[in-house]
């Protein structure tokens, strides 16, 4: 089969020719969306990353697309209803990387909770070795809210259980049987994680039941002088939300690998030659640089799966999901709700 990949970096290209050598693949430099000039009438599978947003525009270009298969776990990148109704089937990457993305999200509450950010920028700018204004606060006997308690909660899970944190969880399926397994118990409603909850890591994907999933209307529910960890999808909370809280002291800090309209800051000139500006999405555009300047924020840059190891297991799944859709018989299969 021709395969048209795109967004892949050398290694990468190396991994997948090698791994593939039946098929004939094609490597595209950028994002699906913005390289307009790639069309292909023989292509029968296309791969892409989470940057690159794959609707009815883009897979017109490929009239004999199969399979679109994405390098990652989120397919939210992906118009499911219009592959559905084009009989093309969509692989994700399930379970790459649960202990990476929960990782990161310790990493980020670390380094707020004992102020590395601060203490480091303090040595580089000024010399100084004084603790003094860099107090931080013990993880140990402090609430984690696990949001989503899938393959990446879990993991979360598992590492606050190892700092000795007092673990709640919300999800709407809910799995008793982990919970006794691992010592943490499920609340009745994400209202009661969001008041009780010392630090709220999230872990869910992206959807219509998890857009804005924080919001104007239970921002200020949330346990006044809590953090907030998002490393799951920006939409999930709804960024003039998270502003108000920082402004009013509902949230001590957040650590955000991943904002609303990121795709902005990765590509400045689409806002700029945007034909009809949506107000909504400026808007959000301006609060990401109060949040990317704020004291109390620490922002990654999409950065939780960016491991050798998770890399790694993203190309030997992505394989073999492009084997199992040569073969008629495809894994890993994302239904559109």
């Amino acid at each position: 089969m021709k395969i048209i990949s795109f967004s892949n970096e050398e290694w990468e290209k190396d991994f997948l020719s090698k791994h593939l050598p039946a098929h004939t693949f094609i490597f595209v430099d950028g994002f699906m969306q913005d390289r307009t000039d790639v069309s292909d009438p023989d292509a029968e599978i296309v791969s892409v990353f989470v940057s690159s947003h794959v609707g009815a525009t883009e897979m017109d270009r490929f009239p004999s697309l199969k399979c679109i298969v994405t390098r990652s776990t989120g397919f939210d990148h992906i118009d499911l209803a219009e592959a559905l109704k084009r009989g093309v089937v969509v692989s994700n990457v399930p379970t790459y990387g649960e202990n990476s993305v929960a990782e990161m999200a310790f990493a980020l509450l670390l380094a707020l909770s004992r102020r590395i950010y601060d203490s480091y920028k303090q040595v580089v700018e000024t010399s100084s070795f004084s603790p003094k204004g860099l107090t931080g606060f013990d993880l140990k006997g402090k609430t984690l809210g696990v949001v989503g308690t899938g393959h990446i909660g879990v993991y979360a899970i598992k590492i606050g259980k190892g700092f000795g944190m007092d673990i709640v969880a919300y999800d709407p399926f809910k799995n008793d049987a982990l919970a006794n397994e691992l010592g943490f118990r499920y609340v009745g409603s994400f209202d009661e994680l969001l008041g009780m909850s010392d630090v709220i890591t999230l872990h869910v994907p992206h959807n219509e039941h998890t857009h804005h999933m924080i919001n104007m209307d239970n921002i200020e529910k949330i346990k006044k002088g809590a953090v907030l960890i998002n490393t799951a999808r920006g939409p999930v909370v709804e960024t003039i939300a998270m502003v108000k809280a920082l402004e009013e002291g509902i949230l001590a800090g957040a650590g955000l690998d991943v904002l609303e309209e990121e795709d902005f800051l990765l590509d400045e000139d689409a806002l700029l030659h945007m034909e009809h500006p949506n107000g909504e999405k400026l808007k959000n555009v301006l609060a990401n640089q109060y949040l990317i300047d704020h004291p109390r924020v620490i922002v990654t840059p999409h950065n939780a799966f960016n491991t050798k190891e998770a890399l790694e297991r993203i190309l030997a799944v992505t394989v073999e999901n492009i084997e199992a859709c040569v073969s008629g018989a495809p894994k890993n299969v994302v239904k559109s709700s």
